[in-house]
């Protein structure tokens, strides 16, 4: 009787042995065909040899987002973001070419290839990022609350029955109807295609207060002395990124590392002195 136990042990514990065996392999296989995909992906990822086969980087942005990207008094389109994406390119061997689009229509421009970047004062939020994809962060900003210069508008709770205005499209507009208790407290919320409306009808009193990026709400405050003035209390803290098609990796990645060697070699902060005064490049 012992004997047939011990046999059936024995048997037992070698039919152990073979199942884990073939565990082993199943998931050896496994893992060595999910590292083949992977591999076949990048292999298929041509996108950064496709900008340079053109010979040209296509940036897509609003032609009204001081400093970042707007039209001179010539009519060109300069900016903070255009002297970092001209070097980019530069250093990427090929011509950066500039392309104004509707703001609100930026993610189906990008996808329909109609641009090859997003590349303007660009915010990285949540919903954003099941569309596209991010380079890492250039610039850290605020969505703050711009009011007249002698309202009592000072915290969010301020907004209450107010006229809010903001950029259709903007993360300014993502960030209020984030605030779910401050935006159902507005009399109203107006929706404008760019800044520059929104702020006249602020001055004009035909709005109380405008949701707009910190950057472009301050540099349109220092052109109208004594006309406005930035709420204590604002929608918190976010980060400036560049905007690229799902699955154009290689692309992004190059223009990352690019990014990298501009902050190490000074040229970023050079720009960045050359619009702000100071060198605000997030590190």
């Amino acid at each position: 009787m012992k004997k047939k136990i011990m046999f059936l042990f024995i048997a037992v514990m070698m039919m152990s042995m073979v199942l884990s065996g073939c565990g082993a392999k199943e998931t050896s296989k496994a893992d060595s065909e999910s590292a083949q995909e992977t591999k076949v992906s990048e292999e298929k990822d041509g996108s950064l040899e496709e900008i340079k086969e053109k010979g040209e980087l296509v940036l897509g942005l609003d032609d009204s987002f001081p400093p970042m990207g707007f039209r001179d008094e010539k009519g060109e389109i300069v900016g903070f973001d255009i002297d970092l994406a001209k070097e980019v390119a530069k250093r990427m061997g090929v011509e950066l070419k500039t392309q104004p689009i509707d703001w609100d229509g930026k993610v189906l421009s990008l996808n329909n290839k109609d641009i090859d970047v997003i590349w303007n004062g660009l915010t990285v939020t949540e919903e954003r990022k099941k569309q596209i994809g991010f380079s890492q962060y250039y610039i850290e900003n605020r969505q703050v609350i711009v009011v007249q210069a002698d309202s009592d508008i000072e915290t969010k709770k301020d907004l209450t029955e107010k006229i809010v205005a903001v950029q259709l499209g903007s993360s300014g507009e993502d960030a209020l109807n984030a605030d779910v208790d401050t935006v159902n407290s507005t009399k109203e919320v107006v929706k404008f295609s760019n800044f520059p409306e929104a702020l006249l009808d602020l001055q004009a009193g035909r709005v109380d207060a405008v949701v707009i990026d910190e950057i472009v709400g301050r540099y349109y405050m220092s052109k109208r002395p004594g006309t406005y003035k930035v709420a204590k209390e604002d929608f918190g803290k976010e980060g400036y990124a560049i905007g690229f098609r799902k699955g154009d990796t290689a692309f992004m990645n190059e223009v990352d590392q690019i990014l990298d060697e501009m902050k190490k070699d000074g040229a970023a902060a050079e720009i960045s002195k050359k619009w702000f005064g100071e060198d605000i490049v997030a590190k």
